[in-house]
């Protein structure tokens, strides 16, 4: 039955739209759901490979056996997939044992969707967008920037760590692979118009932005201010409902304070920052765990259920959102 589901998702992923940066639009993928009522379920797991260290692989074991109880659609990685500085190539071996030989279980052979952290960035970026890694183990799907249509739900990906100036201004030592990225501006700009362009075409009854970094945050590295100017005026103009992001290594949720747009942190996938937190800034926080864990959420047409749990699979905080409450909202 593995085996045929994987075959399964392997031949309904296509991609609808191709288009390079600097041209046009963003790649799309098309994940259609597997439960008969269209729900939608997954995983979403942020700043994770360390080979299994730093409690990875206890993280893992949780996230098999919630994935099985779920029935899980797909897993969502929110950046910073290989520590510390990503993967030297596309024959790192980092990619099978922090990836590969840690989420074993069954209900995780599902389809990985991934998005590049700013620690990805400091090793061979390219590597991780490589087809290569994709025969190595099928479930990897890696990309800057692009969309999952779901059908109950959009799912927009966005490369974030282009985004922060310290990266290009003070790197605190570390070098960045930038290859893939002529022109800051023109790469900027166009996935700006991309994304805004993505957003207000969607008809998805769920709309949801990934990346890496935070725009709201009272964990270690706080609020993101280049996306707060650039990327959340077009998530509160266009509707979206929930942006994720890992990079504070703990999971969290704010809330809007001026749309209802649900700001959600799950980057506890390993090592994790304890008591490292922002007290001045906790503004519509409504809740913060400083450890390890990882977020379930399920969607019908009507409800999302967000859940986080920690590394002993307990349910730190479940959050039940009406989509009629969140368009009345709006």
């Amino acid at each position: 039955m593995e085996k045929y589901s994987r075959i399964v998702v392997g031949f309904v992923l296509c991609f609808c739209l191709s288009f390079r940066y600097g041209e046009a639009e963003l790649e799309k993928f098309k994940h259609p759901t597997k439960s008969i009522d269209g729900s939608l379920s997954f995983l979403v797991i942020g700043d994770w490979g360390r080979r299994g260290e730093f409690n990875q692989s206890e993280v893992a074991l949780q996230m098999g056996g919630i994935g099985e109880k779920l029935d899980i659609d797909f897993v969502v990685s929110t950046g910073d997939n290989f520590y510390d500085n990503g993967l030297t190539g596309e024959h790192d071996t980092a990619f099978e044992e922090s990836f590969s030989k840690i989420y074993t279980a069954s209900s995780l052979q599902k389809q990985w969707y991934s998005v590049l952290g700013n620690h990805d960035y400091r090793g061979d970026a390219e590597a991780q967008l490589s087809l290569l890694l994709r025969k190595i183990d099928t479930r990897w799907i890696c990309l800057r920037s692009f969309i999952v249509n779901a059908e109950l739900a959009e799912i927009f990906f966005v490369d974030t760590t282009p985004f922060v100036n310290m990266y290009f201004t003070d790197a605190e030592g570390h070098t960045y692979d930038w290859r893939g990225i002529a022109s800051r501006k023109a790469y900027l700009a166009n996935l700006l118009k991309d994304l805004e362009s993505a957003l207000r075409e969607s008809n998805a009854k769920w709309k949801i932005v990934v990346g890496h970094h935070a725009i709201r945050s009272i964990g270690h590295h706080g609020d993101t201010h280049e996306l707060i100017k650039h990327i959340l005026p077009l998530l509160r103009a266009n509707n979206v409902d929930m942006y994720i992001n890992g990079h504070d290594h703990c999971l969290q949720h704010i809330s809007g304070s001026k749309s209802p747009v649900q700001f959600l942190t799950s980057g506890g996938g390993s090592k994790a920052w304890k008591g490292d937190i922002d007290e001045q800034n906790r503004t519509g926080t409504i809740f913060y765990y400083d450890g390890q864990g990882f977020m379930s959420v399920g969607l019908t047409e009507a409800e999302a259920s967000i859940v986080f749990h920690d590394v002993f699979g307990k349910i730190l905080y479940n959050l039940n959102l009406s989509k009629e409450q969140l368009r009345a909202a709006m």
